[in-house]
C-alpha cells in the first residue's frame, strides 16, 4: 500500500514582499541633504523626496516643499532588514502588527543600527520602518490590466504575520 505524502500549498508559503524606511524632517534645504545621506548610508539605496501636500503656517511648511525621504527595498536589499531589527534587539511590540499582514516600527536614532557611526556633519536621525508581508498571487491586486481583490482566506493574518517573523527572522514579540 503506497503511502501519499501531503506536501503544504506553496500558495500559502509567505515571504517579504518590501520594506520602506522613512526619515520625517519637516523641513526642506539642508536637514533633507543630511537625511538623504543617512538612508544612502544604511540602504546603498538612493532615497526619493516626499513634499509636503498642505501649507501649515506655524511649522513654516509650503505644499509642494520637501519634508521627508523614503526608500523601498525589495528582493536582495532586504538583507537591510536584518540590520534595521537588530537596531531594535530583535524586539517588536504585537501592537506593531496590523491585520493585513503589515508591521511597522520606529527607531529613535539611526546610530543605534550597527555598524553605523556617529557623524557631527549629518547629526541623528530617527525614522520608522514598515514591512509588508505577501502570498504568491497578491500581484492581482496591483496588476494594471484587470485588478482584482485577494480573497479572504489568502489575507495573512496578525498571528500569520508574527508567527513568519518569530520563525523566519528570529523577531522577539513582546
Amino acid at each position: 500500500m503506497a503511502q501519499t505524502i501531503k506536501q503544504e500549498n506553496i500558495m500559502r508559503n509567505i515571504r517579504i514582499g518590501k520594506v520602506a524606511i522613512n526619515i520625517g524632517v519637516g523641513k526642506s534645504g539642508e536637514p533633507i541633504e543630511r537625511a538623504t545621506k543617512v538612508l544612502e548610508e544604511i540602504t546603498g539605496q538612493k532615497p526619493s523626496s516626499r513634499l509636503a501636500k498642505d501649507n501649515i503656517r506655524d511649522f513654516g511648511i509650503h505644499k509642494g516643499e520637501p519634508i521627508a525621504v523614503m526608500v523601498t527595498l525589495r528582493r536582495e536589499r532586504i538583507e537591510t532588514l536584518k540590520k534595521l531589527l537588530a537596531g531594535k534587539n530583535n524586539q517588536i511590540k504585537e501592537s506593531s502588527f496590523d491585520n493585513f499582514g503589515n508591521v511597522s516600527f520606529g527607531i529613535a536614532e539611526h546610530i543605534d543600527i550597527p555598524g553605523i557611526k556617529y557623524n557631527p556633519d549629518i547629526g541623528i536621525f530617527g525614522m520608522d520602518v514598515s514591512i509588508v508581508l505577501e502570498r504568491p498571487g497578491y500581484r492581482i491586486s496591483r496588476r494594471t490590466s484587470i485588478p482584482s481583490r485577494i480573497g479572504k482566506k489568502h489575507r495573512i493574518t496578525k498571528e500569520e504575520a508574527i508567527i513568519f517573523l518569530r520563525d523566519k527572522l528570529q523577531v522577539e514579540i513582546v
